[in-house]
């Protein structure tokens, strides 16, 4: 709660209770604001010029719809869309129409949302901006209207659309006719989900009710204020009909990115370098530069490696030692090869229906000029590491998460690098309960029929159907050190010779190395560690594989939606 005006001119009273002059020293009104997440008074002035950010606490104000436009919309690009827009009062709501024109008024808005088109970073987009000052940001018909014009308009103009709401839901003094505003805005983004384009959600304080139920989450990407309370129902309403105490911070934007509903969070400082580098990402290059970075690679890679001879001779390793140089805790892992790989990565989050499963990452990333979505399976280096990413044994939701992403990846028409590295998935009570053969399944299904290139390496273990899970793909890489197996050498002992401590033998008989999948026609290529990779040879490994990736590129970039999923199709059908 914004408190202006808390310290007011006043009489002052002396210790022994005497009245002092009137005209002694007085603050005057709206001076100071008090945060009502630290309790800290901060000049009103200061609030201001940081965004509507506590510079004490961080805690984020609300922010009025106009100032946010203004925060982040480069200068002087900015047209508004419809306004003027007037609500027809469908229930016949007594003082209503009053009301509304008391708010207009007093908040110099026609409505509870701003539209119109501008640039951010220099990247057109369409842009919607809800106000809780009018009526709490509710949406009633002029609200649907003037949002789902908006979205037509960046349909028609192929421009993308970013929305930032705050809201209490539908408008109660509209009835079924503000329900109705729901099923109007998610057809309207339906559409332009259809035509390919970039729609982004930014949840602010408050977003509840009818709003998070069909605009708010229906975001491609979908990012949130710190702190914001989102939720169907508020935690009020929930207490009062279950009778439990709610979690700590319940419905908060950091409760969400927990339980995989958002992909981040980012501050309000942070929020148009942001949106201006996702709106950048999403944007197709308009020519093919890819044999210009090819180029590029080979040039540099011959100054380093003085113009030697390309060393790509990898020679039959021993199984068991393929095994322990897969585990070895100083192996690279995912995030190692993405960042080496490629630049300005940006990680996204969650299933969008249970949790953010750390086990897996992926984002989207450049490589060269060409927009990726990246995804591996991520291990620890430090036992707090690897807890974090339950040692690279991924949940159902971590499936889900990465199917997420392989289906942006095709909307968007960016190739997909996988980067595999898991014991298996992870099995365990929660995560039978939550189907983990089904999500197993489903990526399997999907990822055959994937419209976009996709590129699987294997960098660690490959561990059953867990590594499978993410190397449906046009082509399958193996590190030279790496192993790809159908379990663990410990569990093919146990099951065919009642001995796991046979491991080492079962490692020679499986055909778990590169070099023997290499023969098997499993795999496509061996990538050299020269001999073995480590943080100190990194480097060199990845940009050999860099100068690979782009040959794979090139290949794959050439064929259409329909010839790269039968090619797929053909490789795994002729196992």
């Amino acid at each position: 709660m914004l408190l202006k005006g808390v310290f007011k001119k006043t009489n002052y009273i002396s210790l022994d209770g005497a009245q002092e002059a009137s005209n002694a020293p007085s603050v005057p009104d709206g001076l100071f604001t008090m945060c009502d997440s630290c309790g800290s008074s901060v000049f009103t002035d200061e609030l201001d010029s940081n965004l509507r950010v506590c510079p004490k606490c961080g805690h984020h104000f609300r922010m009025d719809a106009r100032t946010r436009i203004a925060s982040l919309v480069d200068e002087g690009t900015f047209t508004e869309w419809d306004n003027g827009l007037t609500s027809k009062n469908p229930l016949d709501y007594p003082g209503y129409i009053d009301k509304i024109e008391k708010l207009k008024e007093n908040t110099e808005l026609d409505e509870a949302v701003i539209t119109g088109r501008g640039r951010i970073g220099g990247n057109d987009c369409v842009i919607g901006v809800c106000d809780t000052r009018f009526l709490m940001g509710s949406m009633g018909e002029v609200v649907g209207e003037k949002i789902t014009r908006a979205v037509e308009n960046a349909t028609k103009e192929k421009l993308p659309v970013i929305l930032f709401t705050c809201s209490g839901g539908a408008r109660m003094q509209e009835g079924i006719v503000s329900l109705m505003q729901m099923a109007k805005t998610s057809a309207a983004l339906k559409k332009h989900d259809e035509a390919g384009l970039l729609y982004i959600t930014v949840l602010t304080d408050p977003t509840t009710g009818g709003v998070t139920a069909s605009f708010a989450m229906l975001g491609d990407i979908i990012l949130a204020e710190p702190g914001a309370l989102v939720g169907f129902a508020g935690p009020r309403v929930i207490k009062q009909t279950i009778g439990q105490d709610l979690p700590k911070g319940f419905q908060r934007s950091e409760f969400l990115l927990e339980h995989g509903l958002i992909d981040n969070i980012v501050t309000r400082g942070k929020m148009k370098e942001t949106l201006s580098k996702l709106l950048s990402m999403h944007k197709r290059p308009e020519d093919d530069r890819m044999q210009e970075y090819k180029a590029y690679l080979d040039e540099v890679y011959a100054r380093s490696t003085g113009n030697k001879q390309e060393e790509t001779e990898v020679n039959p390793k021993d199984a068991w030692d393929c095994v322990l140089a897969a585990r070895d805790k100083e192996r690279p892992v995912a995030l190692d090869y993405i960042y080496n790989i490629t630049k300005d990565f940006y990680e996204l989050h969650g299933d969008r229906a249970y949790k953010d499963d750390m086990a897996i990452i992926g984002g989207i990333a450049m490589f060269g000029k060409l927009p990726v979505t990246v995804i591996g399976q991520q291990k620890g280096k430090t036992t707090r590491e690897n807890m974090l990413h339950n040692f690279g044994m991924p949940y159902p939701e971590g499936y889900r998460k990465a199917l997420r992403l392989m289906k942006q990846a095709e909307k968007f028409k960016r190739p997909i690098i996988c980067f595999v590295d898991t014991p298996g998935a992870y099995c365990g009570i929660g995560a039978e309960e939550r189907g983990q053969g089904e999500a197993i399944a489903r990526n399997l299904y999907e990822m055959s029929d994937l419209k976009v290139p996709v590129l699987s390496i294997v960098i660690g273990e490959g561990g059953s159907g867990g590594a499978l899970a993410l190397a449906v793909a046009n082509e399958v890489w193996m590190m030279e050190n790496s192993i790809y197996s159908i379990l663990s050498p410990e569990g093919f002992a146990s099951i065919l010779w009642k001995d796991a401590k046979k491991a080492p033998e079962a490692a020679e008989v499986m055909k778990i190395t590169a070099s023997d999948l290499k023969k098997l026609g499993v795999i496509d290529r061996v990538i050299p560690e020269f001999p073995v990779i480590t943080e100190k040879n990194i480097r060199r490994v990845t940009y050999y594989m860099k100068r690979k990736i782009a040959d794979f590129m090139l290949k794959y970039n050439r064929l259409s939606g329909d010839e790269l999923a039968a090619q797929r199709f053909e490789k795994f059908r002729n196992m």
